[in-house]
Protein backbone atom coordinates (compact mmCIF):
# COMPACT_ATOMS: atom_id res chain seq x y z
CA UNK A 1 0.00 0.00 0.00
CA UNK A 2 1.32 3.69 -0.50
CA UNK A 3 2.82 5.78 2.13
CA UNK A 4 2.43 9.66 2.41
CA UNK A 5 5.28 10.06 4.92
CA UNK A 6 4.91 7.98 7.93
CA UNK A 7 1.67 7.10 7.10
CA UNK A 8 0.59 3.71 5.34
CA UNK A 9 -2.85 4.39 3.68
CA UNK A 10 -5.09 1.40 4.05
CA UNK A 11 -5.97 1.46 0.29
CA UNK A 12 -5.08 3.46 -3.05
CA UNK A 13 -7.92 4.87 -3.22
CA UNK A 14 -8.22 9.12 -2.16
CA UNK A 15 -11.28 11.51 -2.40
CA UNK A 16 -9.46 14.63 -4.24
CA UNK A 17 -10.22 17.76 -2.98
CA UNK A 18 -12.62 19.74 -4.62
CA UNK A 19 -13.52 23.16 -3.78
CA UNK A 20 -17.21 23.83 -1.91
CA UNK A 21 -17.83 19.44 -2.40
CA UNK A 22 -15.12 17.73 -0.10
CA UNK A 23 -16.36 19.09 3.13
CA UNK A 24 -16.35 17.75 6.86
CA UNK A 25 -19.61 16.20 6.37
CA UNK A 26 -18.49 14.71 2.77
CA UNK A 27 -15.14 13.39 3.65
CA UNK A 28 -16.46 11.89 6.91
CA UNK A 29 -18.73 10.07 4.15
CA UNK A 30 -16.18 9.30 1.29
CA UNK A 31 -13.59 7.32 4.69
CA UNK A 32 -16.61 5.30 5.63
CA UNK A 33 -17.21 4.01 2.47
CA UNK A 34 -13.85 2.99 1.66
CA UNK A 35 -11.73 5.80 0.67
CA UNK A 36 -8.21 4.95 1.95
CA UNK A 37 -7.56 8.93 2.40
CA UNK A 38 -9.54 12.03 2.05
CA UNK A 39 -8.09 15.60 1.12
CA UNK A 40 -9.83 18.40 2.47
CA UNK A 41 -11.29 21.36 0.78
CA UNK A 42 -8.70 24.14 -1.02
CA UNK A 43 -8.12 26.88 1.65
CA UNK A 44 -6.75 29.68 0.51
CA UNK A 45 -3.03 30.71 2.08
CA UNK A 46 -3.90 34.16 2.41
CA UNK A 47 -3.99 34.78 6.52
CA UNK A 48 -6.64 37.74 5.63
CA UNK A 49 -9.32 35.35 5.04
CA UNK A 50 -8.97 32.84 7.75
CA UNK A 51 -11.60 33.98 10.15
CA UNK A 52 -14.41 34.27 7.69
CA UNK A 53 -17.07 31.95 8.04
CA UNK A 54 -16.04 29.39 5.01
CA UNK A 55 -12.55 28.89 6.15
CA UNK A 56 -13.58 28.47 9.36
CA UNK A 57 -15.90 25.89 8.15
CA UNK A 58 -13.04 24.45 5.98
CA UNK A 59 -10.57 24.40 9.11
CA UNK A 60 -13.05 22.09 11.12
CA UNK A 61 -11.69 18.66 11.46
CA UNK A 62 -13.44 17.71 14.43
CA UNK A 63 -13.98 14.11 14.34
CA UNK A 64 -12.19 13.19 11.64
CA UNK A 65 -10.22 9.76 11.48
CA UNK A 66 -6.41 10.20 10.84
CA UNK A 67 -4.00 11.26 9.00
CA UNK A 68 -6.19 14.14 8.12
CA UNK A 69 -4.64 16.10 5.01
CA UNK A 70 -5.59 19.90 4.30
CA UNK A 71 -4.44 21.49 0.69
CA UNK A 72 -3.18 24.63 0.62
CA UNK A 73 -3.32 27.07 -1.99
CA UNK A 74 -1.29 30.58 -3.14
CA UNK A 75 1.60 32.13 -5.17
CA UNK A 76 3.20 33.27 -2.23
CA UNK A 77 6.50 30.81 -0.99
CA UNK A 78 6.31 32.92 2.29
CA UNK A 79 2.77 32.94 2.58
CA UNK A 80 2.62 29.10 1.55
CA UNK A 81 5.30 28.13 3.65
CA UNK A 82 3.04 30.39 7.08
CA UNK A 83 -0.14 28.50 5.66
CA UNK A 84 1.68 25.06 6.44
CA UNK A 85 2.61 26.08 9.53
CA UNK A 86 -0.82 27.62 10.79
CA UNK A 87 -2.87 24.40 9.42
CA UNK A 88 -0.35 22.13 11.36
CA UNK A 89 -0.92 23.70 14.14
CA UNK A 90 -5.23 23.72 13.69
CA UNK A 91 -4.58 19.50 13.39
CA UNK A 92 -3.35 18.60 9.41
CA UNK A 93 -1.10 16.05 9.78
CA UNK A 94 -0.37 16.04 5.94
CA UNK A 95 0.02 19.64 3.77
CA UNK A 96 -0.60 19.09 0.27
CA UNK A 97 0.60 21.92 -2.10
CA UNK A 98 -2.10 22.85 -4.87
CA UNK A 99 -0.84 23.19 -8.17
CA UNK A 100 -3.25 21.76 -10.08
CA UNK A 101 -6.66 23.75 -10.15
CA UNK A 102 -7.20 25.30 -13.65
CA UNK A 103 -10.27 27.74 -12.44
CA UNK A 104 -9.69 31.24 -13.61
CA UNK A 105 -10.21 32.40 -10.03
CA UNK A 106 -7.16 30.70 -9.05
CA UNK A 107 -5.17 31.08 -11.88
CA UNK A 108 -5.48 34.78 -12.30
CA UNK A 109 -3.79 35.13 -8.91
CA UNK A 110 -0.86 32.86 -9.93
CA UNK A 111 -2.04 30.19 -8.06
CA UNK A 112 -2.98 26.24 -8.81
CA UNK A 113 -2.04 25.36 -11.70
CA UNK A 114 -0.61 29.04 -13.52
CA UNK A 115 2.20 27.94 -11.14
CA UNK A 116 3.34 25.36 -13.49
CA UNK A 117 4.42 28.52 -15.77
CA UNK A 118 7.36 29.97 -13.24
CA UNK A 119 9.54 26.71 -12.20
CA UNK A 120 11.71 29.10 -10.59
CA UNK A 121 8.75 29.62 -8.19
CA UNK A 122 7.53 26.50 -8.07
CA UNK A 123 10.91 25.30 -6.62
CA UNK A 124 11.04 28.08 -3.95
CA UNK A 125 7.68 27.58 -2.84
CA UNK A 126 8.44 23.66 -2.32
CA UNK A 127 11.34 24.37 -0.33
CA UNK A 128 9.65 26.84 1.23
CA UNK A 129 6.86 24.89 2.52
CA UNK A 130 8.81 21.59 3.24
CA UNK A 131 11.71 23.19 5.41
CA UNK A 132 8.70 24.92 7.59
CA UNK A 133 6.89 21.85 9.02
CA UNK A 134 7.81 18.62 10.59
CA UNK A 135 4.77 16.68 8.58
CA UNK A 136 4.71 15.02 5.17
CA UNK A 137 4.52 17.76 2.24
CA UNK A 138 2.24 16.15 -0.97
CA UNK A 139 1.74 18.00 -3.94
CA UNK A 140 -0.82 17.97 -6.54
CA UNK A 141 0.26 18.87 -10.44
CA UNK A 142 -1.01 19.15 -13.73
CA UNK A 143 0.85 17.31 -16.75
CA UNK A 144 2.20 21.12 -17.59
CA UNK A 145 0.52 24.53 -18.14
CA UNK A 146 -0.36 23.93 -22.02
CA UNK A 147 0.23 21.11 -24.62
CA UNK A 148 2.84 22.51 -25.73
CA UNK A 149 4.73 23.00 -22.56
CA UNK A 150 4.41 19.57 -20.94
CA UNK A 151 6.56 20.03 -17.72
CA UNK A 152 5.24 18.09 -15.54
CA UNK A 153 8.11 15.36 -15.13
CA UNK A 154 10.43 18.38 -14.34
CA UNK A 155 8.27 19.41 -11.66
CA UNK A 156 8.03 16.10 -9.87
CA UNK A 157 11.67 15.65 -10.39
CA UNK A 158 11.75 19.08 -8.31
CA UNK A 159 9.40 17.99 -6.05
CA UNK A 160 11.08 15.13 -5.13
CA UNK A 161 14.51 16.85 -4.47
CA UNK A 162 12.73 19.56 -2.48
CA UNK A 163 11.59 16.77 0.15
CA UNK A 164 8.00 16.41 -1.15
CA UNK A 165 6.73 12.86 -0.23
CA UNK A 166 4.39 11.81 -2.94
CA UNK A 167 2.18 13.36 -6.03
CA UNK A 168 -0.78 13.45 -7.48
CA UNK A 169 -1.02 14.12 -11.28
CA UNK A 170 -4.18 15.77 -13.04
CA UNK A 171 -4.07 14.22 -16.21
CA UNK A 172 -4.65 17.27 -18.45
CA UNK A 173 -2.33 20.05 -18.54
CA UNK A 174 -3.73 23.93 -17.17
CA UNK A 175 -5.29 24.97 -20.74
CA UNK A 176 -7.00 21.98 -21.20
CA UNK A 177 -9.28 22.81 -17.84
CA UNK A 178 -11.34 19.45 -17.56
CA UNK A 179 -11.68 18.72 -21.38
CA UNK A 180 -10.03 16.85 -23.91
CA UNK A 181 -8.83 13.02 -23.35
CA UNK A 182 -6.30 12.28 -19.70
CA UNK A 183 -2.74 12.23 -20.91
CA UNK A 184 -2.53 8.44 -19.02
CA UNK A 185 1.08 8.57 -21.29
CA UNK A 186 2.16 11.29 -19.17
CA UNK A 187 1.40 10.30 -15.90
CA UNK A 188 3.01 6.82 -16.65
CA UNK A 189 6.14 9.34 -17.80
CA UNK A 190 6.35 11.02 -14.26
CA UNK A 191 5.87 8.15 -12.31
CA UNK A 192 8.98 7.12 -14.15
CA UNK A 193 10.63 9.86 -13.50
CA UNK A 194 10.79 9.86 -9.38
CA UNK A 195 10.56 7.10 -6.61
CA UNK A 196 7.96 8.81 -4.43
CA UNK A 197 4.40 7.56 -4.70
CA UNK A 198 2.19 9.23 -7.74
CA UNK A 199 -1.37 9.05 -7.72
CA UNK A 200 -2.98 9.26 -11.03
CA UNK A 201 -6.31 11.44 -11.19
CA UNK A 202 -8.61 12.15 -13.68
CA UNK A 203 -11.68 10.77 -15.26
CA UNK A 204 -11.74 7.90 -13.34
CA UNK A 205 -15.23 6.96 -13.40
CA UNK A 206 -15.39 3.03 -12.18
CA UNK A 207 -13.93 0.26 -10.60
CA UNK A 208 -12.62 -1.35 -13.34
CA UNK A 209 -10.78 2.57 -14.74
CA UNK A 210 -8.97 2.77 -11.75
CA UNK A 211 -7.15 -0.47 -12.29
CA UNK A 212 -6.91 0.19 -15.54
CA UNK A 213 -5.32 3.52 -15.14
CA UNK A 214 -2.72 1.95 -12.22
CA UNK A 215 -1.63 -0.78 -14.37
CA UNK A 216 -0.97 1.46 -17.62
CA UNK A 217 0.37 4.42 -15.16
CA UNK A 218 2.00 2.20 -13.01
CA UNK A 219 0.52 4.84 -10.14
CA UNK A 220 0.71 3.79 -6.65
CA UNK A 221 -3.27 4.60 -6.44
CA UNK A 222 -5.77 7.00 -7.76
CA UNK A 223 -7.54 10.55 -6.80
CA UNK A 224 -11.16 10.06 -7.33
CA UNK A 225 -13.19 13.79 -7.32
CA UNK A 226 -16.05 14.33 -10.00
CA UNK A 227 -16.71 10.34 -10.02
CA UNK A 228 -17.83 10.65 -6.31
CA UNK A 229 -19.84 13.32 -6.41
CA UNK A 230 -23.55 11.58 -5.85
CA UNK A 231 -21.94 8.14 -5.85
CA UNK A 232 -19.47 8.10 -2.71
CA UNK A 233 -19.94 4.17 -2.61
CA UNK A 234 -17.40 4.24 -5.44
CA UNK A 235 -14.17 4.07 -3.22
CA UNK A 236 -15.49 0.56 -1.54
CA UNK A 237 -16.23 -0.41 -5.29
CA UNK A 238 -12.51 0.20 -6.25
CA UNK A 239 -11.21 -1.41 -3.18
CA UNK A 240 -13.19 -4.18 -3.70
CA UNK A 241 -12.05 -4.46 -7.59
CA UNK A 242 -8.52 -4.26 -6.58
CA UNK A 243 -8.22 -6.57 -4.17
CA UNK A 244 -10.80 -9.33 -6.27
CA UNK A 245 -10.85 -8.15 -9.73
CA UNK A 246 -14.91 -8.72 -9.33
CA UNK A 247 -16.97 -5.64 -9.24
CA UNK A 248 -19.11 -5.16 -6.78
CA UNK A 249 -23.36 -4.94 -7.56
CA UNK A 250 -24.59 -1.39 -7.15
CA UNK A 251 -25.84 -0.32 -3.99
CA UNK A 252 -29.55 -1.47 -3.76
CA UNK A 253 -32.19 1.42 -3.39
CA UNK A 254 -32.85 1.37 0.08
CA UNK A 255 -28.97 1.89 1.19
CA UNK A 256 -28.59 4.68 -1.63
CA UNK A 257 -31.67 6.46 0.31
CA UNK A 258 -30.40 5.92 3.75
CA UNK A 259 -26.77 7.02 2.75
CA UNK A 260 -28.26 10.07 1.17
CA UNK A 261 -30.78 10.99 4.17
CA UNK A 262 -27.72 10.91 6.53
CA UNK A 263 -25.61 12.52 4.52
CA UNK A 264 -28.25 15.02 4.23
CA UNK A 265 -28.98 15.22 8.18
CA UNK A 266 -24.96 15.97 8.70
CA UNK A 267 -24.74 18.82 6.82
CA UNK A 268 -27.57 20.38 8.38
CA UNK A 269 -26.23 19.53 11.61
CA UNK A 270 -22.44 21.43 10.20
CA UNK A 271 -23.65 23.82 8.62
CA UNK A 272 -27.42 24.84 10.41
CA UNK A 273 -30.91 24.67 8.62
CA UNK A 274 -30.47 27.77 6.68
CA UNK A 275 -26.99 27.10 4.90
CA UNK A 276 -27.01 23.28 5.25
CA UNK A 277 -30.51 23.32 3.21
CA UNK A 278 -28.83 25.10 0.03
CA UNK A 279 -25.66 23.26 0.32
CA UNK A 280 -27.93 19.93 0.01
CA UNK A 281 -29.63 20.78 -3.13
CA UNK A 282 -26.76 19.96 -5.30
CA UNK A 283 -25.67 17.16 -3.35
CA UNK A 284 -29.18 15.60 -3.81
CA UNK A 285 -29.67 16.45 -7.63
CA UNK A 286 -26.07 14.21 -8.16
CA UNK A 287 -27.50 11.44 -5.99
CA UNK A 288 -30.74 11.65 -8.04
CA UNK A 289 -29.19 11.99 -11.31
CA UNK A 290 -27.20 8.77 -10.53
CA UNK A 291 -30.51 7.10 -10.00
CA UNK A 292 -32.69 8.40 -12.41
CA UNK A 293 -33.04 11.96 -13.81
CA UNK A 294 -36.01 13.81 -13.08
CA UNK A 295 -35.74 17.47 -13.43
CA UNK A 296 -39.24 18.50 -12.50
CA UNK A 297 -38.28 16.80 -8.63
CA UNK A 298 -35.31 18.81 -8.90
CA UNK A 299 -36.77 22.33 -9.75
CA UNK A 300 -39.39 21.17 -7.27
CA UNK A 301 -37.02 20.70 -4.72
CA UNK A 302 -34.73 23.58 -4.82
CA UNK A 303 -37.64 25.48 -3.67
CA UNK A 304 -38.30 23.91 -0.34
CA UNK A 305 -37.18 26.40 2.50
CA UNK A 306 -36.78 23.52 5.50
CA UNK A 307 -35.07 20.63 6.36
CA UNK A 308 -37.80 18.70 7.18
CA UNK A 309 -39.52 18.95 3.73
CA UNK A 310 -36.28 17.90 2.08
CA UNK A 311 -36.19 15.15 4.16
CA UNK A 312 -39.92 14.03 3.04
CA UNK A 313 -39.03 15.02 -0.38
CA UNK A 314 -36.48 12.25 -0.54
CA UNK A 315 -38.09 10.03 0.96
CA UNK A 316 -41.10 10.66 -1.34
CA UNK A 317 -38.87 10.18 -4.30
CA UNK A 318 -37.41 7.15 -3.14
CA UNK A 319 -40.60 5.39 -2.47
CA UNK A 320 -42.00 6.54 -6.21
CA UNK A 321 -39.20 5.15 -7.72
CA UNK A 322 -39.08 1.66 -5.86
CA UNK A 323 -42.90 1.36 -6.42
CA UNK A 324 -41.81 1.83 -10.35
CA UNK A 325 -39.47 -0.32 -10.15
CA UNK A 326 -41.79 -3.25 -8.84
CA UNK A 327 -44.52 -2.46 -11.40
CA UNK A 328 -42.07 -3.34 -14.24
CA UNK A 329 -40.51 -6.22 -12.46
Amino acid sequence: MPSIGPYTLPNPVVLAPMAGVTDRPFRQLCRRLGAGLVVGEMVSANPDLRNTRKSQLRLNHEGEPEPIAVQIMGGDPETLAASAVFNVANGAQIIDINMGCPAKKVCNKAAGSALLKDEGLVKEILHAVVESVDVPVSLKIRTGWAPEHRNGPTVAQMAEKAGIVSLAVHGRTRACGYRDTVEYDTIRTIKQSVSIPVFANGDITSARKAAEVMQYTGADGVLIGRAAQGRPWIFREVVHFLQTGEELPPPALNEVEQILLDHMAELYQFYGEYLGLRIARKHVSWYLQNQEEDKDFRSRFNRLESAAEQLMAVQHWFKELKRKKELAA
